[in-house]
């Protein structure tokens, strides 16, 4: 069983409740022909199985913790509390669109702005990362932490479309990264951070992200032994972008895209 740190076993347990009931939702559609889909004011794909899941989650938190806030991707954010709930039901919706098998349900309890549970259920992937402050990340219920790899030229690094980074004005700084590590992956979305958290890969970039992307994230690579911030060095999940590593690589990662970015001539208006 997974071990939490005192004070949060039954918030880590009714976040497994929602992963369970997510899971069911997403799995039981998941490759469905008649999956039905909208586009989004912002121009991204949304599902009837993401509006299901999140519904199913914030009906539960209303019933076992009412005096919680809850910030949710497809229906905003219900109730003012120093805990809030942030929940991302399909992490990997185009993929899940299209019957690709990464992608997952993002559960974290954020406590006066720190993410404390994190909790990332993959069912396709047969993969559930979780951690509680204090208590360690894991993996199926077994402990993981980062690499030791400590120069980039042996490092693992993985990056999502690398259009995105030169429409966000890191194109620059994104190009010098991947010339100068061992090798380049895209694992995309939240996988991307949790193979970090593994140990399996030592850096994951994205040049935009949203709060309910993170911090579920944010507490497992920490809690991991890892790093995670944006790309400015500023600690948190407040959306804009992210950059999770293994620690040891992390000031190298952020000196090389500070350097580019003053250096880029078309740093275009930030669109969160």
């Amino acid at each position: 069983m997974t071990q939490a740190a005192p004070g949060h076993q039954s918030d880590l347990e009714l976040a497994m409740e929602l992963a369970d009931g997510a899971d069911d939702l997403s799995f039981a559609r998941f490759g469905a022909t008649d999956l039905k889909t909208e586009t989004k004011l912002d121009d991204t794909p949304v599902t009837e199985v993401d509006r299901a899941i999140e519904q199913m989650m914030r009906t539960h938190l209303a019933r076992h913790r009412p005096d919680d806030a809850v910030h949710g991707e497809e229906f905003g954010t219900d109730g003012a509390a120093r805990r809030t709930w942030l929940l991302d039901p399909i992490d990997g919706t185009k993929g899940y669109m299209r019957g690709i098998p990464v992608f997952a349900t993002l559960i974290a309890l954020v406590e006066d702005g720190l993410p404390v549970v994190g909790v990332v259920s993959a069912p396709a992937l047969h993969r559930r990362w979780t951690a509680v402050r204090g208590g360690g990340a894991r993996l199926n219920g077994d402990a993981i932490s980062v690499s030791a790899v400590a120069d980039l030229d042996e490092a693992h690094l993985s990056v999502n479309d690398l259009r995105t980074f030169d429409d966000f004005g890191h194109g620059v700084a994104a190009r010098q990264l991947a010339r100068s590590v061992w090798r380049v992956r895209g694992f995309g979305d939240f996988w991307s951070h949790m193979l970090v958290a593994e140990g399996a890969v030592d850096i994951a970039v994205e040049p935009v992200v949203h709060p309910w992307d993170l911090a579920a994230l944010q507490v497992i690579v920490e809690e991991a032994g890892g790093t995670f911030s944006d790309l400015g060095g500023r600690r948190g999940f407040t959306g804009g972008s992210a950059l999770s590593t293994n620690g040891r690589l992390h000031d190298a990662v952020l000196a090389m895209f500070g350097a580019a970015v003053l250096s880029d001539d078309t740093v275009p208006e930030d669109r969160d």
